[in-house]
């Protein structure tokens, strides 16, 4: 059984959500940085991680790490690390992205070049070839540079962990899956609540929030790039691993989970995602404008993604829109809102300051996670139904 240190990358700001979720599957955390998270795990955990985790942006096998100041550096340590390990003769091997922050090396397409012919050299040698065809299965590898730390790693996932594969439509502004996942998790939300996106554009909090209910793994119905790595994760260990998350499936679950949208076009489109996602049963999807907004029950979570007013045309109609969300959310008095905008008046149009504010970076843009906390629920007597 081979032993790997994996790299998981996140969004910024949510790096101690996708800990928890390792841990729970069961890996030791080695460390936690901004952006990513290390972890310790064997073959089997490569398959288990790309298909369980619901927060990382995809999973790499860690090759090495080394100081270097100079490109000469760069080559030379990327040269002596083992390629030859991962990487059969007929592979078909790039630096997919390199990424560098505060560091001398900072040239991306260099970087890119310089280790890529670096690779080459030291398997022109363990392999005694001059060419490489380069016909074979892909490996695409991935550096980041940290104050000139070089942390290189070859990714075993392919297309993003944030594709599950259900949402082939899309929102104008849509949330990524697994940013949407993050945020439900920095909840206290759990299946027996009830949950409402009033502004649930292509459905993806309810979706998300669902499959969690359901125990559907995200990646259970899509491939990775590793899959045909076989005498790096051999075929039985992928095969393990799909049939374990089809087994942890519970559809029979009871949920409370809305989305709302003025759109009539986006309410279709949330429906066949969330079928495709095999949770449409799971889910009430209503066209709605936000004025309208209320609920019967008790102690139920708003979790959304309003407009953040970010085209021009839009910018006079958020005051008025948030002043309403604030409206709707005052006359429910037990719950609670949490809120994912760019929008810095959402606290002043609201009408109330968050209980908390959490930063998070959705891709290059600068987000606030506003939490308005209701009151808790009352506890269940022991014994009662």
């Amino acid at each position: 059984m081979k032993r790997f240190e994996l790299i998981a990358p996140c969004h910024f700001g949510l790096e101690a959500v996708l800990k928890k979720e390792i841990i729970d599957l069961g890996y030791d955390v080695l460390q936690v940085e901004d952006g990513r998270v290390t972890f310790l795990g064997d073959d089997e955990a490569v398959c288990r991680a790309n298909i369980g985790l619901r927060t990382a942006e995809r999973i790499l096998i860690k090759v090495g790490s080394f100081r270097a100041e100079t490109f000469d550096e760069l080559f030379e340590n990327t040269k002596a690390l083992p390629w030859e390990e991962y990487i059969p003769a007929d592979g078909k091997f790039w630096v997919a992205k390199a990424a560098s922050v505060k560091s001398k090396l900072f040239s991306p397409s260099d970087i890119q070049s310089i280790m890529k012919k670096a690779i080459v050299e030291r398997l022109k040698q363990k392999y005694r070839i001059s060419w490489f065809k380069e016909e074979g299965e892909s490996y695409p590898i991935r550096v980041f540079l940290m104050k000139d730390i070089v942390t290189i790693g070859l990714d075993t996932t392919g297309e993003s962990l944030h594709k599950r594969g259900y949402r082939k439509l899309t929102a104008k502004a849509p949330i990524a899956e697994n940013l949407a996942a993050s945020l439900i998790m920095l909840t206290p939300w759990n299946a027996d609540r009830i949950l409402v996106d009033p502004f649930c554009g292509s459905g993806t909090f309810p979706i998300e929030a669902a499959l969690m209910a359901a125990n559907i793994a995200p990646g259970m119905k899509r491939g990775f790039t590793a899959l045909k790595w076989e005498h790096l994760v051999p075929k039985t260990m992928w095969d393990d691993a799909y049939e374990e998350a089809r087994d942890m499936v519970d559809l029979s679950v009871k949920t409370e989970i809305s989305g709302y949208d003025v759109d009539e076009e986006m309410i279709a489109i949330s429906k066949q995602n969330a079928k495709k996602a095999g949770v449409d049963k799971l889910i009430h999807f209503e066209v709605q404008d936000v004025a309208k907004l209320s609920h019967d029950g008790q102690y139920g979570f708003l979790i959304t993604n309003p407009p953040y007013g970010e085209r021009l045309e839009e910018k006079v109609n958020i005051p008025p829109l948030y002043k309403k969300i604030g409206e709707r959310f005052k006359k429910l008095d037990t719950w609670s809102l949490y809120m994912i905008t760019s929008y810095e008046n959402a606290e002043e149009n609201i009408g109330r300051k968050a209980d908390k504010n959490r930063k998070i970076y959705n891709g290059m843009m600068k987000t606030y996670y506003y939490q308005f906390l209701g009151p808790k629920p009352p506890r269940k007597e022991k014994g009662s139904l």
